[in-house]
C-alpha cells in the first residue's frame, strides 16, 4: 500500500481521484504543526500541500520514504527544493491550474480601478450619491503595458485587446513576429514605463525584479499612469508607490500581492482612496481550486503508479539505467543554460545544440529539457521545470536545435551550446572534471576553466599588466572575497575574458566600479 499524506485543504475532486486509486492510501491531515508533520512523514511515500504547509529541510531529512512532493499551485517557495533534490524526492508543481483565474482577477482589478467601483459602492452603502466624485475613465484607446508575457501575461493581454486597448508587452524570451501575431508590441521595459496608461506585472519575484518599479521608474512615466500588481509582493516598491501616488504621478493604482503579506494596517498605501487592495485573491475561484487539485492529484498519482513525470522542478524524467550516467550531465547543462543566459544581451532567438563524444549514445532530450530549463530559470523562476521548459522556450519563438555525435573533439564527452539573439550569438562549452564536477572549458574563442557555481563576476577586458592587482583592490575595498579566478584570451596583449568565483553578490555599484578600472571592457554579475 502506498501511502499519501495531503497536509493542506484540497478539493474534493482532487482527492477523489487518489482514492479511487486501490494501491493508495490516502490521510488528509491539515494544520499540523512542523514538529507533527516532522513526527508522522517517515511513513509516507507522497506528500500533497498548496502554501500553508512549509516543507523545510528538517522535514524532508525526517522522511524515510518519501519520493514525491506535489504542490497545488505555482510557487514553491513553501518546499526546500535543493534538500529534496539532495534526497532523491521529486516535486511537482501545477504552473496552469490558476492561470485564467489570475488573468480575470488581473482585468477586474483594471476596470475597478479606472471606474472607481469600490470607492462607489462603499459610498452608495452609506447612503451617499456622489456621481461626480466617482467620475472614470475609459479602458478603450489606452496603452496597457504587460511586464511578464507568459501565460497569464497572455491571457490578461488577449482579454485587454477586446476592450480596445493597445497592447505593449515586455518579456526578454518573447519574439515579436509571436507578439506580433496576437497584435502586441513588443517594447524594452523603459519604453514601456514611458509609454503605458496602465502597467500589470505578471513576472516572479527574483534579485532582478524585486522593486523593479521604484522612484526611478515611476519618474519616467506618463502623469497618470495606473499600476496594478497581481503576480508578487515586492515587485512595486510599495513606499515608492505611495509616494508617487500623493504626487500626483500615478492616478491609482490596484494591488492583489504585498511585499508582507497580510499588509500591515499601518501601511501608507491604506490609507490612499485611489488605491484598491485584495488579500492575495488571484488563484481563489473555485474553479482554480478544483484545477489545481485535479492536475496534482493526477500528476502524484501517474508517478506513483511509474506512468511518467509532468512538472518536476527538480527531475528531468530519466529512465532508470541511463540516470547514473546522464545525472551529471544534467547538472551541467542546467548550470550552461543559466551562465548563458545572464552573459547574453538581446532577446533570445535560437538555442543551438551539440553533444559529443559517449554521452551521445544516449537519449540526450533530458539534458536538451534541463539546458532549457537553465536558460529561462532566471527571469520565469518556478515557473519553469524540466518537463514544460522546451515547450516555454517554443511558445517565445525560441527555435531549439540538436545535434549528436559518436566523435571525440577536444574533450571526452562535450555539451556545446551556441546561443542567439537579436544583437548576438555567444558559444560555451562544458564538460565535467575528473571528479565528475560541471565545468565550462571554452566561452566564445577564449579557453577557460571555469566551475559555474555561486556567485560569478565575468569581465571582458585587455590583457595588460597591473588588471589582478587592481581587481583585487577594488573587490578587498568592498569586503568581497576570491574564491577561484580564470582567464582566457586570444593573444598577449589582446582582447581577453577574466571569470572570478566570489563569495558574496556582486551589487550593481560594484559592477561599476570595476568597469571604471583602466583596461576594463564590460563587466556582467552572474549568479548560477
Amino acid at each position: 500500500m502506498i501511502k499519501i499524506l495531503v497536509s493542506d485543504q484540497l478539493s474534493e475532486e482532487g482527492l477523489k481521484i487518489l482514492k479511487e486509486v486501490k494501491e493508495f492510501q490516502v490521510d488528509v491531515k491539515t494544520d499540523l504543526k512542523p514538529e507533527e508533520l516532522k513526527g508522522v512523514i517517515k511513513n509516507y511515500e507522497a506528500l500533497l500541500v498548496r502554501s500553508a504547509t512549509k516543507v523545510t529541510r528538517d522535514i524532508i531529512e525526517a522522511a524515510d520514504k518519501l519520493k514525491i512532493i506535489g504542490r497545488a499551485g505555482v510557487g514553491l517557495d513553501n518546499v526546500d527544493l535543493d534538500a529534496a533534490t539532495q534526497k532523491g524526492i521529486i516535486v511537482m508543481n501545477t504552473p496552469a491550474g490558476n492561470t485564467i483565474s489570475t488573468a480575470e482577477h488581473a482585468v477586474s482589478m483594471i476596470l475597478s480601478l479606472s471606474r472607481n467601483i469600490p470607492q462607489a459602492s462603499a459610498s452608495t452603502k452609506k447612503g451617499e450619491w456622489k456621481r461626480a466624485k466617482f467620475m472614470g475613465v475609459e479602458l478603450y484607446g489606452k496603452v496597457l503595458g504587460v511586464v511578464g508575457f507568459g501565460r497569464i501575461g497572455k491571457e490578461v493581454a488577449k482579454r485587454a485587446l477586446s476592450f480596445g486597448m493597445r497592447v505593449k508587452a515586455y518579456d526578454p524570451f518573447l519574439s515579436r513576429e509571436i507578439a506580433e501575431s496576437l497584435g502586441i508590441e513588443v517594447v524594452e521595459l523603459k519604453e514601456l514605463f514611458e509609454q503605458s496608461d496602465y502597467i500589470t506585472v505578471h513576472t516572479p519575484l527574483t534579485e532582478e525584479t524585486r522593486h523593479m518599479i521604484s522612484t526611478k521608474q515611476f519618474a519616467i512615466m506618463k502623469k497618470g499612469v495606473r499600476v496594478i500588481n497581481c503576480a508578487r509582493g515586492g515587485i512595486v516598491d510599495e513606499a515608492a508607490l505611495a509616494e508617487a501616488i500623493k504626487e500626483g504621478k500615478v492616478a491609482g493604482a490596484a494591488l492583489d500581492v504585498f511585499e508582507k503579506e497580510p499588509i500591515s494596517v499601518d501601511s501608507e498605501l491604506l490609507k490612499l482612496d485611489n488605491v484598491i487592495v485584495t488579500p492575495h485573491l488571484g488563484a481563489s475561484t473555485e474553479e482554480a481550486q478544483v484545477n489545481v487539485a485535479i492536475e496534482v492529484a493526477e500528476i502524484v498519482r501517474d508517478a506513483l503508479l511509474g506512468k511518467g513525470i509532468r512538472n518536476a522542478a527538480n527531475y528531468p524524467c530519466l529512465e532508470a539505467e541511463a540516470c547514473k550516467m546522464l545525472n551529471p550531465y544534467i547538472i551541467l547543462a542546467e548550470k550552461m543554460g543559466v551562465f548563458a543566459a545572464q552573459l547574453v544581451a538581446g532577446r533570445f532567438q535560437e538555442l543551438d545544440i551539440s553533444y559529443s563524444g559517449e554521452i551521445a549514445t544516449y537519449d540526450l532530450s533530458p539534458l536538451t529539457m534541463s539546458l532549457s530549463k537553465g536558460l529561462l530559470s532566471p527571469i520565469l523562476k518556478e515557473t519553469v521545470n524540466f518537463i514544460n521548459a522546451v515547450s516555454l522556450a517554443k511558445e517565445r519563438g525560441i527555435k531549439i536545435k540538436e545535434a549528436k555525435s559518436s566523435k571525440e573533439e577536444e574533450f571526452v564527452n562535450l555539451i556545446k551550446l551556441a546561443l542567439k539573439t537579436d544583437k548576438e550569438t555567444r558559444v560555451i562549452w562544458g564538460t565535467l572534471s575528473g571528479n565528475k564536477q560541471a565545468r565550462i572549458v571554452k566561452i566564445d574563442e577564449y579557453y577557460v576553466e571555469l566551475y559555474p557555481v555561486g556567485e560569478m563576476i565575468y569581465i571582458e577586458n585587455w590583457d595588460k599588466p597591473g588588471l589582478i592587482g587592481n581587481l583585487g583592490t577594488v573587490l578587498g575595498k568592498n569586503s568581497v572575497n576570491i574564491a577561484a579566478m580564470t582567464f582566457g584570451r586570444d593573444k598577449p596583449g589582446g582582447k581577453a575574458i577574466s571569470v572570478l568565483n566570489v563569495d558574496s553578490p556582486v551589487s550593481v555599484e560594484l559592477a561599476e566600479k570595476i568597469k571604471k578600472l583602466e583596461n576594463i571592457l564590460t563587466v556582467k554579475g552572474i549568479k548560477v
